[in-house]
């Protein structure tokens, strides 16, 4: 490598950005960006979030309860490589993201942000997280074109005799047209930043902003008026004195005034608390002034200044001006430590000592559900009641999007081998702790909620899941469920009496995971050892959830864990038949497909095409009566006609559609699948118990296997490895539990 030329590559490129992003510019360079792009440079700090949900843009997600709007800023694209994805993205919680984006809105519609954005939810709900998101991209906006945002210096140069300019004769100070904003550092003495990042235009005569803003949005046709601070603000106390001062030297020339304006482009930064700070419990004054000019030589300003005391202001509101600030755990905070947010969000300003600091920051607080609750009974609830707008934040109840935080955030960390369905375990454990039972008295529709209410725990996850309505219930109860999905994931509820606010959080997921994974006795992650610490978890007695009466399967987290096993057993046991190539899933389907066929002629006497042959044959009676028996119909006239007159039915209602026979008739379908099951569960037994050898420690185990039986198990063992995921030893634990369960004595 080159050294010399490695450097000189990296100085021409930060030079060239440097230039590309008018980082410096001059109040005239400025302002025709702002005639070029009114709506850009004008924002507050809610337009400016609103138009970052805009820029990162949003996709249609299909949920079981219906699509809904999934904005990408939460799942951070910009941080993201080629196939790739970042493990602390928010996972789901798309209708507290819609419901925050309409508040932007709102406060885009009036002007200004005039409320708290209180995020409240139970521990682990992932509030700092979304929180966490809108900083980040906040971040990634700022360095983009189109999320330029500029704030102004004052720059004092030195004078020809080397000090200060000091205003003594007409020659000083910038001719008409002439701007400081370009001097090299050598030859500036002084630079007073704006700390709160006051928009340049306030600099501007208010009438004459106003008329200046009218004229910019009217040509460019925009159909909003200026946000407030901007067409009604006025400049901090600082930057007031200091406008003053210099007209007053220059005889009120502002041309010669903005000569000493510096505009300079600044970025979003949490690392450095620019435009995005979050705010501790901790008791707190959050802005402060203090005196400048007792620390500066008083020759290094201009002698118009010389005598004005000058403050600036600083602290954390100072520091998020133009972005967002979030208070965690807000109501943790003695009230008298955040009081003043009351006036500030009503007029939008900070009264200081010394001045009123104006406020553009998107204010977002947390809290738990007790601590509002709490605060709720205090007696001045009310006066703040109008200025704060609650939004929950629940546990999520899907358990596919609650695997994909384990997926993401946890696998990655855990250097063993993780078994296929550890983390559908987990998830699906979590899920089921997190439910309660539907009330039927709260739905409009009666038969709904009846249908709700008769849900078993893992009926309502595997619905809210995969939209899957459980085959207990016949076509028109099914239709109505499968109908009422929404209703029955948004049932009304209280403030903090909902579905979501109780259960096992992420956070004690994880820790169950992470120490299933550290036990060095286990040869990976598998749910069976993930599993014996839930069982042992659900001993303890610190936590709410694990405390509550059970409500006919509900809030029982033993049991759930039983549940949960035995769903794991399920996807083995489903892998392992698929994996024999003995049973073929599709077969069952297929058969009860040409079941129908063959009835539908039959009742009306016409033949059959043989697909084999090609040619017509009468309707294969003994196939009709062999699905007949396996699926235990007595009477096959009356039954055949049944069938068919709910397929006609279904026709009716789905013209364009081909009959979906899984959901019309589940339970056939199951009784299929069962009687396909039984007339080959000895072979899969043998064939399982071929592969526990193969994968046995026990050399003697794998020799004992015939030469005649083990291509099926090295086949069997193959497809598990190499298209399902598992090794050698996560197959071993799996197939020993399935075995142990299931196929003793097959």
């Amino acid at each position: 490598m080159n050294v010399d030329e490695e450097l000189a590559r990296a100085r021409a490129v930060v030079r060239d950005r440097f230039a590309a992003q008018k980082r410096v510019l001059s109040f005239r360079e400025y302002f025709e960006l702002v005639s070029a792009h009114p709506a850009r440079h004008t924002r507050d700090a809610a337009r400016y979030l609103h138009d970052c949900f805009l820029h990162y843009g949003h996709t249609e997600v299909e949920r079981p309860w219906g699509k809904v709007r999934r904005w990408r800023l939460f799942d951070l694209p910009w941080e993201q490589k080629e196939g790739t994805r970042r493990s602390d993205h928010l996972v789901g919680q798309e209708a507290l993201q819609e419901q925050v984006f309409r508040t932007l809105q709102g406060f885009r519609r009036e002007g200004r942000s005039n409320k708290l954005l209180l995020l409240h939810g139970p521990n682990g709900s992932a509030k700092s997280t979304f929180a966490g998101c809108l900083m980040r991209g906040l971040e990634a906006y700022s360095e983009t074109d189109d999320g330029a945002r500029y704030r102004f210096s004052w720059i004092f140069p030195r004078g020809r005799d080397g000090k200060g300019i000091g205003f003594s004769t007409d020659g000083d100070g910038p001719a008409p047209g002439e701007s400081y904003a370009h001097l090299p550092e050598e030859k500036i003495d002084a630079k007073l930043p704006s700390e709160i990042r006051e928009h340049p235009l306030l600099l501007l005569p208010l009438a004459e902003r106003q008329s200046l803003l009218d004229r910019l949005y009217g040509e460019a046709g925009l159909d909003l008026s200026p946000p407030d601070a901007l067409y009604h603000g006025q400049l901090g106390h600082k930057n007031r004195q200091i406008l003053d001062a210099l007209l007053t030297a220059y005889r009120g020339d502002l041309g010669r005034v903005l000569g000493h304006v510096q505009v300079e482009r600044w970025y979003v930064s949490r690392r450095y608390r620019r435009g995005a700070v979050t705010i501790g419990p901790e008791m707190a004054v959050d802005a402060r002034e203090r005196q400048i000019t007792a620390d500066r030589s008083l020759g290094s300003l201009p002698a118009s200044l010389s005598a004005v005391t000058l403050f600036e202001a600083f602290g954390e509101l100072v520091d998020a001006q133009g972005g967002m600030v979030e208070y965690s755990d807000l109501l943790k905070r003695p009230l008298d430590a955040w009081r003043y947010l009351l006036l500030a969000i009503e007029t939008g300003e900070v009264m200081l000592p010394m001045s009123n600091m104006p406020i553009d920051s998107v204010l977002v607080g947390s809290s738990n559900d007790l601590h509002l609750r709490a605060f709720q009974e205090h007696p001045e609830y009310q006066s703040f009641r109008g200025r704060l707008l609650p939004l929950r934040v629940a546990y999520l109840r899907d358990h596919a999007q609650e695997r994909g935080i384990y997926d993401a955030q946890i696998v990655p960390q855990v250097r063993a081998h993780v078994a296929p369905h550890t983390t559908y375990v987990a998830a699906l454990w979590a899920i089921l702790t997190r439910l309660r039972r539907a009330r039927a008295e709260r739905y409009e529709d009666g038969e709904l909620g009846r249908l709700a209410a008769d849900l078993t725990p893992l009926e309502k996850a595997e619905l809210y899941a995969e939209g899957k309505v459980p085959r207990r219930f016949d076509g028109d109860e099914a239709k109505v469920l499968q109908e009422g999905v929404a209703a029955i994931f948004a049932e009304p509820s209280g403030t903090f009496d909902y579905e979501g606010v109780l259960g096992a959080s992420p956070r004690e997921m994880r820790g169950l995971l992470l120490d299933a994974a550290s036990d060095t006795r286990e040869p990976c992650l598998s749910p069976a050892s993930l599993l014996e610490r839930i069982e042992a978890f659900c001993e303890r007695d610190d936590y709410l959830f694990l405390q509550l009466e059970t409500d006919r399967g509900y809030h029982d987290a033993r049991a759930f864990a039983r549940i949960v096993r035995e769903r794991w057993l399920d996807l083995v046991d489903d892998e392992v038949r698929v994996a024999t190539g003995l049973i073929d899933e599709t077969q069952y389907r297929e058969l009860f497909e040409r079941y129908v066929t063959h009835v539908s002629h039959a009742l009306e006497k016409e033949q059959v095409i043989n697909l084999h042959t090609g040619k017509h044959e009468d309707p294969d009676e003994d196939l009709m009566q062999r699905v007949e028996q396996m699926l235990g119909a007595k009477e096959g006239p009356s039954f055949r006609r049944e069938l068919m007159s709910r397929i006609a039915a279904w026709a009716i209602d789905h013209p364009d559609g081909e009959v979906d026979y899984e959901k019309l008739f589940p339970r056939y379908i199951e009784r299929l699948e069962e009687a396909y099951f039984r007339e080959h569960a000895r072979q899969i037994a043998a064939i399982a118990r071929d592969v526990q050898a193969l994968v046995s420690d026990n050399t003697d185990a794998d020799a004992g296997v015939p030469p005649e039986r083990r291509p099926a198990a090295e086949a069997t063992l193959a497809f598990l490895t190499k298209r399902r995921g598992y090794t050698r030893e996560s197959a071993r634990v799996a197939l020993g539990a399935l075995m142990r369960s299931r196929y003793e004595g097959r």
